[in-house]
């Protein structure tokens, strides 16, 4: 049994290539299917060629599969040939069997497959430009539109001022955003170090970050209402810290912009991120801070270029009640990521959420009321306030910590509001449909995922879809990533995307290839991934 156990030759050739940051081994395995495939896994010969902690993405076509991997501090680029053992788990009926294969793969070309878009089939240079591009549209998203708002205030302010103090604040602007960005990838490093698999918008499957962030969105509101003021300036409103004139509240304010912009997912990240969570860590805090860059680029084209800023109108009261009214965004997002907390965390996190901006609204007022007093009247102001909103924090992470979850799904359940009826996504339901031959349509999303929920308002919920799925008896399944979910995550990386919203159509039979749809949808773009165009 033992001898049974051990490494065997591989019946399959194999070559690998690396490029653009990825190694990609391919094995000619005409005849192997995914739906009978539990797990392949490589284990290079060499310790430290490929980084063991980091995903390996599957990909099963028609006559091979490949695994597209990291490098490891220990790959040479000279590398001739590539060995190891191939780990190969697949399912024959109810019995689960493994088999090692040594592997002798010398360096070759590896073309990209058909099987959806993988992180091979881009290169660094393609990917620090999706970046840039998705950081740029992710200015219109309604993430970042509030945020952007306050900094047109804060320029039309500056306009009076000498171009070398506006491209000042352009500057402190976009190092707030990159100092973010560079937090964030290297975050995501030290996880994937750690052997965790995470993504773009992961923070937000944690209650406690959702919760925190709902505190400061409505901290921000209270600013913007006028309930408290930190300094007379309008210029780098964004929280206590973004509140402050000069150059710090505009550094801050890019680091709240970076913040309010993770829900959101802009055309071109899905690989440009993809790319990078499976990169080297070099590669990993490039595209990261190229997507920081393009989110910043407006900003700075406007402090930079001062003729531009002579199309913004002139100061005066309007500025004053638009300041206003912008804190109803932010009030609004906040209610928004208390119903995310709540299918996360249930009741319980709300009635933690509700009671701390209770705390956080009285600590706003008491500290305004009573920072023009003198003597001991502002000091146990001060001191209560901050005493209640320590307590605010307090009382919202321990609470996040420990509340239960909601037995509801985070995207809800498919009822008499929705029109094209779903089943929540499993692999074995998944892979049963495909074992069948049936069309599948697959939508991967979160509750704390806004381009998601617009999709699915604006194009998958819609009558001319559902009659087309109805048509084509094709099965909806959608996958809920609001909290963190193994198997969601193991079919995002198997299309080379790090966070949600995936969209893929299987159409029917057994062998056929999958078609990714955008990251936006229309009605037309849904009609035509699955044929009824």
């Amino acid at each position: 049994a033992a001898e049974a156990r051990l490494p065997v030759a591989s019946p399959w050739a194999a070559r690998f290539e690396a490029s653009g940051g990825t190694l990609r081994l391919a094995l000619d395995a005409a005849g192997l299917r995914r739906d009978s495939i539990e797990d392949i896994w490589f284990y290079p010969n060499e310790w430290g060629v490929i980084a063991h902690a980091a995903p390996q993405q599957l990909r099963v076509e028609a006559d091979r599969v490949v695994l597209t991997m990291a490098p490891g501090d220990a790959f040479q680029p000279t590398l001739a040939s590539l060995d190891g053992v191939l780990v190969v788990k697949e399912r024959a009926g109810d019995a689960l069997l493994t088999q090692a294969l040594t592997v002798n793969a010398p360096a070759g070309t590896v073309a990209a497959g058909s099987g959806g878009l993988g992180i091979g089939s881009i290169g660094i240079g393609t990917a620090l430009l999706f970046a840039l591009l998705g950081g740029l549209i992710l200015n219109l998203m309604p993430c970042v539109f509030p945020v952007l708002s306050m900094k047109a205030l804060a320029l039309v302010e500056q306009a009076g001022k000498q171009p070398a103090q506006v491209r000042l604040h352009g500057l402190a602007y976009t190092g707030g955003i990159l100092v973010s960005f560079a937090a964030l990838a290297g975050l995501l490093a030290a996880l994937k170090a750690g052997g965790t698999a995470v993504g773009w918008g992961f923070q937000f499957q944690s209650p406690v970050f959702v919760l925190l962030l709902a505190y400061l969105l409505f901290a921000v509101g209270l600013n913007l209402s006028g309930v408290f003021t930190i300094g007379g300036s309008v210029a780098g409103v964004g929280a206590n810290l973004a509140a402050r004139g000069g150059y710090t509240g505009s550094f801050f304010t890019g680091v709240l912009a970076a913040i309010v912009a993770t829900p959101c997912t802009a055309p071109f990240m899905g690989a440009a991120i993809g790319f990078a969570i499976a990169a080297p860590r070099p590669v990993l805090f490039a595209v990261f801070l190229a997507l920081g860059l393009g989110l910043a680029l407006p900003y700075v084209a406007l402090s930079v270029w001062p003729p531009l800023l002579r199309l913004l109108p002139k100061p005066g009261l309007w500025m004053e009640r638009f300041k206003q009214f912008l804190a109803f965004p932010m009030y609004g997002a906040a209610v928004w990521l208390v119903w995310v907390l709540s299918l996360q965390a249930g009741a319980e996190g709300v009635l933690t959420a509700l009671g701390g901006m209770l705390l956080i609204g009285f600590a706003a007022w008491l500290y305004d009321v009573t920072r023009m007093s003198g003597g001991s009247a502002r000091r146990i102001g001060g001191g209560l306030a901050a005493i209640a909103l320590v307590s605010a924090i307090g009382w919202g992470i321990a609470g996040g910590s420990h509340a239960a979850p909601s037995a509801t799904p985070a995207s809800g359940q498919a009822g008499a509001a929705e029109t094209t009826p779903w089943e929540p996504y499993s692999r074995q339901k998944f892979e049963a449909l495909r074992a069948e031959g049936r069309p599948v349509f697959l939508n991967f999303t979160a509750a704390w995922c806004i381009t998601c929920l617009v999709n699915e308002r604006v194009a998958l919920n819609r009558p001319d879809v559902a009659a087309a799925f109805r048509t084509g008896d094709v099965t909806y399944l959608k996958g809920d990533w609001t909290n963190q979910d193994a198997e969601i995550t193991a079919k995002l990386e198997e299309f080379g995307r790090s966070g949600v919203p995936l969209y893929v159509f299987y159409p029917a039979g057994r062998d056929s290839q999958p078609v990714v749809l955008p990251q936006l949808l229309t009605v037309d773009i849904v009609l035509g991934g699955i044929g009824a165009g």
